[in-house]
């Protein structure tokens, strides 16, 4: 019942669609209704800077299938609602920092009581029959145990051949060791060879090199989507089709497939959430979907799992509440 053109719409309401980042086009905008999709209103940036000018003069909604991962990516819709003068005013009250972090580390929320009250007062729960069945699938796969420890114990990088600068690098030394190990990708051939077609999710250049190579190997197409590319889904017999979480965890979706293959893992609860709907959309073909999580039992993958399951219990929280 609504359309671009006025003329065609119910009471002459006048439709536009734009993108996130034309955010900033509207920020003059008075006495119109905004539909956000997706919440992209997290941190500081330009994004939310537009979304708190545009929301003083405007009604709107914001859709969301996972609105957080923790209480500071509400802060941006808190202020919105008129709950805090700004992102100071929620820190002072709200959050306890690290005192032996280099940099600004959440240590702990104190009266959560009341982040609990105001994050009720503005979600609201969309109950709907769900046609899909999701089959999780957790792959254990194997990691080179000998050159972790060269990494984790002699602080050794490998890659090129120095000592580790520090603990930012250790860990994404560490990932790299466990992540490129070759059995990990044999998974994926085996996955592949299962499934015909299937979406494989991945966080770094480095993975997107072992995925290409593997597809030459097998004689796969593949195609790819990440801040360089955004290619179409392939229409042969069988492919892979290989996503950047930053890049394509939202704003697409395919119902060629029924499979998902989580190459590495990702910190963002709202990320593989998103990432895990890309192919679980109303118009799928298919019931059964399928999802296998690619992890080990070295300690980076159980660090990052840890911390994934603690936002995935934050979540959960809101849900259950509803």
């Amino acid at each position: 019942m609504i359309f671009p053109e006025s003329e065609k719409s119910v009471s002459n309401v006048n439709l536009t669609v734009d993108s996130w980042n034309n955010i900033s086009k509207y920020v003059g905008v008075k006495n119109a209704f905004f539909i956000f999709d997706e919440q992209r209103v997290v941190g500081s940036g330009v994004w939310v800077k537009s979304f708190l000018k545009l929301v003083q003069n405007n009604q709107w909604i914001l859709l969301s299938a996972t609105p957080g991962d923790t209480w500071t990516d509400y802060v941006p819709v808190f202020i919105a609602n008129g709950f805090y003068k700004n992102k100071s005013e929620f820190e002072r009250r709200h959050v306890i920092f690290s005192r032996f972090s280099k940099f600004p580390k959440v240590d702990r929320y104190v009266e959560v009581s009341r982040l609990l009250k105001l994050r009720n007062s503005i979600t609201v729960y969309m109950h709907y029959n769900k046609r899909t069945i999701a089959h999780d699938n957790n792959v254990p796969v194997p990691f080179d145990r000998e050159l972790l420890n060269t990494v984790l114990i002699k602080r050794w990088n490998l890659y090129e051949q120095r000592p580790v600068r520090d603990v930012a690098e250790l860990c994404c030394l560490m990932r790299k060791v466990v992540n490129s190990d070759p059995r990990r990708a044999h998974i994926v051939g085996q996955l592949l060879a299962k499934h015909q077609k299937i979406i494989v999710f991945y966080n770094f250049n480095y993975e997107l090199d072992i995925l290409l190579q593997l597809g030459e190997d097998l004689g796969v197409t593949t195609a790819q989507w990440n801040g360089h590319k955004h290619e179409q889904i392939p229409e042969t017999e069988s492919w892979m089709y290989l996503v950047q979480y930053a890049a394509g965890a939202e704003g697409w979706n395919c119902i060629e497939t029924d499979t998902i293959v989580f190459f590495s893992q990702n910190y963002s609860y709202k990320a593989t959430i998103q990432a895990a709907g890309r192919i679980d959309r109303i118009n799928t073909p298919f019931t059964d979907l399928y999802y296998y999580y690619l992890r080990s039992n070295s300690v980076i993958d159980l660090a990052i799992q840890k911390a994934f399951n603690n936002k995935r219990n934050f979540n959960e929280h809101r849900f259950m509440a509803a």
